[in-house]
């Protein structure tokens, strides 16, 4: 396959009249001009993103829980609400939100997924084997979609510190580390079989796992794969980081780096609540800051400190976590408007070096996302997967348009969506705005929602 852009955002920056050839999914060649027979796609090609950070289901939950309650509301009472909401939701159930989500993740410009999977068993908490039916409906969604999946099982053990009995609506989430060992092994297996994935683990967070647990967890996954990724809640509120400290005598991000080796291969979701100790210790161990900005706004968790963090070289990657919003472009947009609120200054998140904050933003979230995903994704380059999105010119030219301001028009001043078409590992599933199954998953989807109380 050779497919002809007229514009396109290289590993090595803004192109023009490039032929890219793919032979299974991988990028072989670019060459200058047209190469006949290419297929000629009438847009601006950038590298899909990748979401660092989702929870499929809570999909379906999305504006059931703005209702303010008498006695306050948090990230906590948020929670109450969601377990009560899933109490509902079947296998079948999962498949159909988690498919509908993930085209949409498509259509926005999404190319890859890091699924947070905790949701393990059925309504009726069914033993083991309903865990590994879970995991492949995850797998089959993705794959009947067509966007990249990164499969982390979730080992949730406890309600809190102190390895506290879990709650009876977290019944669906826990595992024994035996069985969920089992369960990753399993799943591994698994992503042999579906085009385009890979698993890794995350451990729910400090609050749901204990020492032994977490390391038997890690030795686990490496075992298996020695890069997998790993993926943590951490510090995402503060309620979290005071409860560690009343029973570790440290911050969980402290706690983490003084008890567990971390490598780049780590994500650390939300981190919101860190000091600069913290700071440079994710930074020097390579570890990802895994930033979801409109679930942190939505739930009230706190903002991270991405000034600092960024200036000192930290990485980050961006997700939509419990999809409150599903777009990058609105992830990446209030990860930058944060920090203006905060410092009371505009461009905050750029170098001398890419002073454009829309490409410095696209491209730093590329590269973390890639490292706690899988290696092969997040630039367009010779040798890597064939992650492409394209956007509309027609759209584009109502903004500043030219190369250097095309990621700032598309973050900054966009309202409508501008993607077009949407290539993963070298074949397009969004063509002209459609996914060819959209409209049959989203009427399941909606007759889904219509049967759910909440």
């Amino acid at each position: 396959m050779k497919i002809f852009f007229e514009r396109i955002l290289l590993s090595t920056g803004w192109a023009h009249n490039k032929t890219v050839a793919i032979e299974n999914g991988v990028i072989t060649a670019i060459e200058s001009g047209f190469v006949e027979g290419a297929e000629k796609v009438d847009g601006t090609a950038i590298p899909g993103m990748i979401n660092c950070h989702s929870h499929a289901f809570q999909r379906a939950f999305a504006g059931f829980s703005e209702i303010k309650h008498e006695n306050g509301d948090s990230f906590w009472s948020w929670r109450d609400v969601m377990y009560k909401f899933l109490k509902q939701l079947s296998t079948d159930d999962i498949g159909i939100i988690a498919q509908h989500l993930y085209i949409e993740m498509l259509k926005a410009g999404y190319t890859r997924v890091a699924e947070f999977h905790y949701l393990h068993f059925g309504k009726d908490n069914t033993p083991q084997s309903s865990a590994v039916n879970m995991a492949k409906t995850i797998f089959e969604a993705g794959n009947a979609a067509g966007i990249g999946l990164t499969l982390l099982p979730v080992l949730y053990q406890f309600s809190g510190f102190g390895e506290k009995a879990p709650l009876a609506n977290q019944q669906r989430f826990i595992h024994s580390v035996d069985d969920f060992n089992a369960l990753v092994t399993e799943c591994f297996e698994y992503s042999q079989t579906y085009e385009n994935t890979n698993v890794g683990i995350a451990p729910h967070s400090l609050r749901a796992v204990n020492k032994s647990s977490l390391i038997c967890a890690v030795e686990h996954v490496r075992a298996l794969d020695p890069m997998a990724p790993i993926h943590i809640h951490i510090a995402e509120q503060q309620k979290e980081v005071d409860d560690c400290l009343t029973f570790y005598g440290k911050r969980p991000v402290e706690w983490l780096f003084d008890n567990i080796t971390v490598d780049e291969n780590w994500c650390l979701i939300h981190a919101t609540h860190i000091n600069e100790f913290e700071q440079h210790a994710i930074i020097e161990h390579g570890a990802v800051a895994g930033i979801c900005p409109t679930t942190e706004a939505n739930l009230g968790d706190g903002i991270f400190p991405a000034t600092e963090f960024v200036s000192r070289g930290g990485k980050f990657a961006i997700g939509s976590d419990s999809h409150i919003s599903v777009s990058p472009i609105e992830e990446l947009r209030w990860f930058e408007y944060t920090q203006r609120l905060i410092k009371q200054q505009r461009a905050v998140l750029a170098t001398s070096d890419q002073p454009s904050v829309g490409q410095f933003l696209w491209n730093e979230a590329l590269a973390g996302g890639q490292k706690v995903t899988t290696p092969n994704i997040g630039s367009i380059a010779v040798g890597m997967q064939a992650d492409i999105v394209v956007l509309n010119n027609n759209q584009l030219a109502e903004y500043a348009s030219s190369d250097e301001f095309v990621l700032d028009s598309l973050i900054f001043a966009a309202k409508a969506n501008m993607v077009k078409d949407v290539m993963v590992n070298g074949r397009w599933v969004i063509k002209d705005t459609h996914h060819q199954n959209e409209h049959q998953v989203t009427q399941k989807f909606v007759s889904l929602l219509a049967s759910l109380t909440h």
